[in-house]
C-alpha cells in the first residue's frame, strides 16, 4: 500500500512537509459522475467508472482557503493529504458524507485505502449535523441566510454544477464529448472555482458563528457509529429485485391496457385525461390523490368505481421502491447510505433516504417465500391468478429484497410499544406500568381502564380493544377527534358521534398524562418568560441567547430557534419558534405543552434506540427503522441474547420498563 510522507515530531504528533501538524481541516469539493446523486446516493454515485474530483478547496487550522484543480491536472496538495490521512486531524465539511466517500474512491485508486474500505468516520465533523442539532436548516444555502453570514454561497452554484459536475449534450463547444471541461469554458471555470473556495468559506462562517452551541461529544460519537452503518450497508438481492420489476411492468401495461378499453382514453397515465372522463360522467373532483380517489370510492357508481381501482392500482408508487434499491445498488450488491443523521428536526431521529426504511409497506400475506418464488420466475399469470392485486403483492414484498450474506441471517428484533412506555414513564401513569411489568396488552388494558371492564384480546369485551388501540395510537400527544379520525377511525368502525366520548375516555383514564402536557406547556412558558431554568421529572427547560434547550434525561438537548411567546387564533397564548414547517421551508412554528412532549418522547424513544445499537456493537448492524434494528449475524446468534441486549436500560432511564423482542429470518419481512 502506498505511504504518504508522514513524520513524527518529537510529541509523537503526525506532521506533513509544512511541518507542525494542524489539527483541523474544513473542505469542499467538486466532482464529476454520471450516476445520478439524488437517485443513486453518494455510495453508488462516487463508484461510478468516470466518478472524478474536480475541485478541493480547503483549509487547515482557519487559515486562508486554497483551491487545488485536480480536473485541469494539479496534483492534491501534500499538507492537504496529510491531514486527509492523520487520524489526529479533524475533517469539517457541510453534509461531511459526501466528502468522506468520495474522497475515499480517491484515496482508494490511489493505494492509499484497501480496496472496499472507506476513511473513518472518528475523526470527521459535519457542520450540517451541528446546524440540525441546533433546529436550523440542513442546507449551507439557507443555514447561512438564517445565520446571516457575511460570505454566504454563491447564488450561481446550481448552473455551475449543473455545467462541469453532470454528463452535457456534445457539442461543438466541448468537443463533441459528453461533459463540458475547464477549457470548455475557461470564464465558467474560474467562476466554479470561486464558488468552490465561497462554500469553504460559509462553512467556516456557520462553525463560527455555532461555536457557542457546541455538539456534545456523545451525539458525534453517534455520528460515528451511524456513518458506519451507512458505510456497511446492507445487501440486495438483485435477481428478485430485477425480477420484480418485471412483474410490475407486465401488470401496468395490463392496467393501462384495461382502463383505455374501459374510457376509451388514449393516455391511461395523465391525470387531467382521467379527471375529464370522470366529470363526463358525472363525478367531480379536485385531483386523483389517494385520498381524492379514497373518497370516491365510497360513494362512486360501479363503473366509476371499476376505473378509480384500476387508476388506483396503476398509481401505487410503493414498487418504485425497487428502482430505487436498482438505482442505489453499489457494485457488490449493497444498498449504502440510507439513513439521514438527525433527519428529524424536532426529535433528533433519524430520516430515510434512497428507499426509504421508515415508510416500507407492511407484510400480510402468510406465504411469502412461495409468492416470492412465483416473482422470481417472473410468473405473472399464476400472480394474476392467485391474487386479487399484483402491485399489492409486489408491495408486501418489498422488504423481502433486503437478503443477508452468504452464510448469515438477519435478525430483527425491536422495541415493544416504546413510545406508550416512555410516556407512561415521564408521567407516572402507574397502572399503564402496571401492564408493562406484567407483560399485559396496552390496547387491551387501555380500553379496559376507558369503558370500565374487563377486555382481553380473544376473550371478553374483545371488541373494545380497537377502540382502545385507536386512542393511543391518536390521542397521546393531545389528539382530538381529527387526530382520531385521521388515523382511520371512522374506516376502523368507530361511529362519527362516539369519537368525542373516545377522547373523554382516555383523558380521564390517563390523568398523569394529561397533566404532563400541561406541566410541560408551562415549564417552557416559564422558561421563556424568566429566563431561567425549569426542572421537571428528568428534564430542564432553558432559554439562552435567543434559543430554547429541551435537556433530556440522556444529556441530549432538543434545540428550538427564536422561541417567543404570542397570541394564538383562540386569543390564548401560545409559544413560536422559527424552523423547517410542513412544507420544508423556514417558517414560524406554533406549538404548545403536547407538542413538545411528543418531541421529549420521540427524542427519549430515539435516545433509548442509540444505547441499544450500543448495547449490539458486537454484532454488525445493517439497518434500522424507528424502534427497530436489523443484524446480520452467524447462524450461531440466537434472537434471545440480541434481545436481552436490546432491552438493557441505561443509567439515565432508570424505572423505564424496556422490552425487546425479535425474529430471524432469511430475508427482511414484519413478524
Amino acid at each position: 500500500m502506498k505511504k504518504t510522507s508522514l513524520t513524527k515530531d518529537k510529541g509523537g504528533k503526525a506532521t506533513g512537509a509544512a511541518g507542525a501538524a494542524p489539527s483541523r481541516l474544513s473542505l469542499d469539493i467538486e466532482t464529476f459522475s454520471s450516476v445520478d446523486l439524488s437517485k443513486a446516493g453518494v455510495y453508488r454515485y462516487a463508484e461510478s467508472p468516470d466518478f472524478q474530483i474536480l475541485l478541493i478547496g480547503y483549509s487547515l487550522d482557519g487559515g486562508p482557503v486554497s483551491v487545488a484543480d485536480l480536473a485541469s491536472g494539479a496534483a492534491m496538495p501534500q499538507d492537504l493529504l496529510s491531514a486527509l490521512l492523520c487520524p489526529t486531524v479533524e475533517k469539517w465539511a457541510f453534509n461531511a458524507a459526501f466528502e468522506r466517500v468520495c474522497l475515499s474512491r480517491f484515496l482508494r485508486d490511489r493505494g492509499y485505502l484497501k480496496p472496499g474500505t472507506f476513511l473513518s468516520p472518528d475523526s470527521w465533523r459535519c457542520t450540517m449535523i451541528w446546524s440540525a442539532y441546533l433546529g436550523l436548516p440542513m442546507s449551507l444555502a439557507e443555514a447561512g441566510a438564517v445565520l446571516g453570514l457575511e460570505k454566504q454561497k454563491l447564488s450561481e452554484g446550481k448552473d455551475l454544477i449543473r455545467y462541469f459536475c453532470r454528463p452535457a449534450r456534445p457539442s461543438l463547444l466541448n468537443g463533441q464529448q459528453n461533459r463540458n471541461m475547464p477549457s470548455t469554458d475557461p470564464e465558467r471555470w474560474k467562476k466554479f472555482k470561486e464558488y468552490n473556495l465561497r462554500d469553504v468559506e460559509t462553512e467556516q462562517g456557520i462553525q463560527v458563528r455555532l461555536s457557542g452551541y457546541p455538539v456534545p461529544e456523545s451525539v458525534w460519537k453517534e455520528y460515528e457509529t451511524d456513518q458506519r452503518i451507512n458505510d456497511r450497508g446492507i445487501r440486495v438481492d438483485r435477481d428478485f429485485v430485477s425480477a420484480a420489476l418485471a412483474v410490475d411492468e407486465l401488470s401496468r401495461e395490463e392496467l393501462r391496457r384495461e382502463l383505455s378499453r374501459r374510457t376509451d382514453i388514449g393516455n391511461p397515465n395523465s391525470v387531467g385525461q382521467i379527471r375529464e372522463w370522470l366529470q363526463e360522467h358525472g363525478q367531480e373532483t379536485e385531483g386523483l390523490s389517494k385520498g381524492d380517489v379514497r373518497e370516491m370510492l365510497k360513494t362512486a357508481p360501479e363503473e366509476i368505481r371499476e376505473v378509480l381501482l384500476l387508476r388506483q392500482q396503476l398509481a401505487k408508487t410503493s414498487v418504485r421502491k425497487y428502482t430505487a434499491m436498482e438505482n442505489s445498488v453499489c457494485p457488490d450488491g449493497r444498498v449504502r447510505g440510507m439513513f439521514q443523521f438527525y433527519g428529524a428536526a424536532r426529535s433528533g431521529r433519524w430520516a430515510g433516504r434512497l428507499v426509504q426504511l421508515q415508510n416500507l409497506p407492511q407484510t400480510h400475506l402468510p406465504e411469502l417465500k412461495e409468492v416470492r418464488s412465483l416473482v422470481m420466475a417472473r410468473d405473472y399469470g399464476s400472480l394474476k391468478m392467485l391474487y386479487d392485486s399484483v402491485p399489492d403483492v409486489l408491495s408486501e414484498l418489498i422488504r423481502t429484497a433486503f437478503v443477508p450474506s452468504p452464510g448469515k441471517k438477519f435478525i430483527v428484533c425491536d422495541f415493544s410499544a416504546i413510545e406508550a412506555r416512555v410516556i407512561a414513564w415521564l408521567a407516572g401513569e402507574s397502572w399503564r406500568q402496571e401492564v408493562f411489568a406484567s407483560g399485559g396488552d396496552i390496547y387491551c388494558a387501555s380500553a379496559s381502564e376507558m369503558f370500565h371492564v374487563p377486555v382481553e384480546k380473544h376473550g371478553a369485551n374483545s371488541h373494545l380493544r380497537q377502540k382502545g388501540k385507536i386512542a393511543e395510537l391518536a390521542l397521546g400527544y393531545g389528539g382530538g377527534v381529527g387526530a382520531l379520525t385521521s388515523m382511520g377511525a371512522i374506516e376502523m368502525g368507530v361511529p362519527e358521534e362516539e369519537l368525542q366520548m373516545l377522547v373523554d375516555a382516555w383523558r380521564n383514564a390517563n390523568p398523569n398524562i394529561v397533566r404532563l402536557w400541561w406541566n410541560v406547556d408551562k415549564a417552557v412558558k416559564t422558561a421563556l418568560k424568566n429566563r431561567t431554568t425549569v426542572k421537571l421529572f428528568q428534564i430542564s427547560f432553558s432559554v439562552r441567547s435567543g434559543m430554547l434547550f429541551i435537556r433530556l434525561p440522556s444529556g441530549r438537548s432538543l434545540a428550538y430557534v427564536k422561541p417567543r411567546l404570542e397570541e394564538n387564533r383562540f386569543g390564548g397564548e401560545s409559544v413560536c419558534y422559527m424552523g423547517i414547517g410542513t412544507a420544508r421551508k423556514w417558517e414560524k412554528i406554533e406549538s404548545y405543552g403536547p407538542k413538545f412532549v411528543e418531541n421529549i418522547v420521540q427524542g427519549i424513544a430515539r435516545d433509548l434506540l442509540v444505547s441499544a445499537i450500543r448495547n449490539l456493537s458486537d454484532y454488525p448492524v445493517v439497518a434500522h427503522v424507528h424502534d427497530e434494528v436489523i443484524l446480520e449475524v452467524a447462524p450461531s446468534v440466537t434472537v434471545e441474547e440480541v434481545s436481552a441486549r436490546m432491552a438493557v436500560c441505561p443509567e439515565w432511564a432508570s424505572g423505564l420498563l424496556l422490552r425487546a423482542d425479535g425474529y430471524e429470518c432469511e430475508f427482511y419481512r414484519k413478524d
